[in-house]
């Protein structure tokens, strides 16, 4: 038996099994972000203010005050949320962040967008168990509506993932990726880039 914690073993990738020892400990974070997001959806107000101090409660941590998150809101964890300055999350969207995300700054991520950092094994017999991912979204990065980031990906800075892609493999910085899978359409060239 590993030393670990299981929250460790999580974000190590490692699969995790319902019937695993330490799996109670786990389901009580899931279990209280199931009660912040309640929280968090259900505010009736437009003061960002207030919003993100119901978001901090769920990831345990402070945000940049320029930080804009439209509810509804929805995750399966929300303590491996890390968001950098000037970041926006507009309405619906999902973030399954057992394995970790990470908004750089000046992120911009699109309606309904999900970020999914646990799958489960192939093999039938496993097929309950988890692995969990990080994915990580570089600065200046915009992820349009309705896309589908999986775990272990990484998006570079100033890339683009198109509305409705589905993105299994790294993004270069400074291009476009569009469809399912995702693939580069085109590259972004801008002298201010290498400013």
């Amino acid at each position: 038996m590993s030393n670990k914690s299981i929250f460790e073993r999580d974000k190590l990738g490692e699969m995790i099994r319902l019937d695993d020892a330490q799996y109670p400990e786990l389901l009580q974070v899931i279990k209280k972000a199931m009660r912040t997001i309640a929280k968090l959806n259900t505010l009736v107000t437009d003061d960002a203010t207030q919003i993100n101090q119901v978001f901090e409660e769920l990831i345990g941590q402070k945000v940049d005050e320029a930080f804009f998150l439209i509810p509804p809101f929805y995750t399966d964890f929300g303590e491996n949320i890390r968001i950098g300055k000037n970041v926006f999350v507009n309405h619906a969207c999902t973030f399954m962040d057992r394995g970790g995300i990470t908004l750089e700054d000046n992120v911009l991520i699109g309606p309904k967008v999900n970020l999914i950092t646990t799958n489960h094994p192939l093999n039938p017999a496993d097929r309950k168990a988890t692995i969990s991912t990080p994915i990580i979204i570089k600065k200046g990065a915009w992820i349009g509506a309705g896309a589908t980031v999986l775990g272990g990906v990484t998006v570079g800075e100033n890339a683009v993932v198109a509305a409705g892609a589905v993105v299994s493999k790294d993004v270069p910085d400074n291009v476009v990726v569009a469809g399912i899978p995702a693939k580069i359409i085109k590259t972004i060239s801008d002298e201010r880039l290498s400013k």
